[in-house]
């Protein structure tokens, strides 16, 4: 099978950004698969490439890097121009590239573009991937309002959804709100992924006693105000959406309750985080330090030392529909997830017994919950456990890249059958006339 897959955030476990493409396609290229992937550069990525378009291999894939860069610290006129500028250059290799199935995966939905162009232009089955609902979190945070342009993004999104040979869901609470929206029958849920894989690797290691990185083994050693305390951790992107100041207050409820043997770090970055870290200097909060980004491996490093990791976004509806990668990166390494969405994680939660959900912008509460992990081992211990669990019996990476393969198997598959159909039709008016 021949898979193009356009996706603009492409990294591998050297960057400091989701791996989800990179992990399915190599494991599709070990099964026999051709993948390539069409992206660009985000600022949290390792890609370097040179030129306008350079293409590289990485672990068998075929990557075309288009030399665009990517950051949310961006404004809004320059992400829609790199979201544009992308779809634009793309579309010459949906229109040129050989394949049996084209994988566009969204957002932005205007990866869409490329992958619409190879279902039209070549009869190419397209399965289109929603990862977040895009359009419909800008209504609800207020960044999108002229009703006219969220009609005209909405009919582009609804083209996409029933263009598509399958659309995949990356949660119950997405797949629910695209059956609602465009009456979707073609529909998958495939969730992120464990990287249970990574965390084998590594699981042996352990930090040292100073705060330096060591190059041969990529182990990071435990800093001095860190070690013989209990590990608080927050990772992934500091933006408008994920609402990190609830971790500081959180931190001042435990500074008030001098609860000074918990440390919470937040390993990331992002837009607010320059005023995060303002306003942690007007509060005096010692006991919270921001750590920058770090590669897929550091994180899962530091994850191993944690007594829990935490999940905080802004208490809006479409946010509870979220598949956030730190939360299984948690389940992989036995940390139990605090965290504050009241939709489908909230379910999984209770229903694993591997985390604790409390109200959204309850300080006070996730302040409880953080104590009683820490102070109560065989709680921790149990969560801890049912958290690996899952990582294994439900979001494996290998598990979950077959799946996905899958559906790209019956894709291309139908495909094929419908040109093959085709061809036999124009055959047959040939001979009729």
């Amino acid at each position: 099978m021949k898979v193009i897959y356009f996706y603009q955030y492409f990294t591998t476990p050297k960057g400091a950004w989701s791996t989800r493409a990179y992990e399915f396609a190599r494991r599709w290229v070990k099964a026999g698969d051709q993948v390539t992937v069409v992206t660009s550069v985000y600022d949290k990525s390792d890609l370097q490439p040179e030129g306008l378009v350079a293409q590289l291999e990485i672990d068998g894939i075929d990557v075309r890097v288009i030399n665009l860069r990517l950051s949310n610290k961006h404004g809004t006129l320059m992400r829609v121009w790199t979201f544009v500028a992308y779809a634009v250059i793309a579309s010459w290799y949906a229109l040129r590239l050989p394949c049996d199935v084209v994988l566009a995966s969204s957002g932005p939905f205007t990866v869409g573009i490329p992958g619409l162009l190879a279902r039209y232009v070549r009869r190419k089955p397209m399965v289109f991937e929603v990862r977040d609902l895009w359009l419909e979190g800008s209504v609800q945070l207020g960044l999108l309002r002229n009703q006219w342009l969220i009609r005209v993004m909405g009919f582009f999104e609804r083209v996409c959804c029933r263009a598509a040979a399958t659309v995949v869901a990356l949660s119950e609470g997405q797949a629910t709100w695209l059956r609602r929206q465009y009456n979707l029958e073609r529909l998958e849920v495939i969730p992120n992924a464990s990287d249970n894989e990574l965390v084998a690797r590594i699981e042996k290691s352990s930090f040292d006693d100073d705060d330096k990185r060591d190059s041969d083994d990529g182990a990071l050693r435990l800093p001095a105000w860190a070690k013989d305390k209990k590990l608080v951790l927050y990772t992934g992107t500091l933006g408008l959406i994920d609402d990190c100041g609830q971790i500081l207050d959180v931190a001042r409820a435990l500074q008030e309750r001098a609860a000074d043997y918990i440390e919470i770090i937040l390993i990331g970055d992002g837009k607010e985080r320059a005023a995060l870290e303002a306003r942690q200097q007007q509060m005096q909060l010692t006991h919270v330090h921001f750590l920058g980004l770090m590669s897929k491996e550091m994180v899962t490093r530091w994850l191993q030392q944690a007594c829990c990791s935490l999940f905080v976004v802004k208490n809006v509806p479409f946010l509870a529909t979220a598949s956030p990668n730190k939360l299984f990166d948690a389940f992989a390494s036995g940390v139990p997830v605090i965290q504050t969405t009241q939709g489908w994680i909230k379910d999984l939660l209770a229903e694993e017994r591997c985390g604790i959900t409390v109200a959204p912008g309850d300080a006070e509460a996730m302040a409880d919950a953080v104590l009683q992990l820490a102070r109560e081992d065989d709680l921790r211990r149990s969560l801890s456990r049912n958290a690996r669990r899952i990582a294994h019996e439900r979001f494996d990476r290998d598990l979950l890249a077959n799946k996905m393969r899958q559906v790209l198997l019956r894709a291309a598959a139908a495909g094929a059958g419908s040109a093959l159909t085709d061809k036999h039709n124009e055959t047959e008016c040939t001979r009729a006339a």
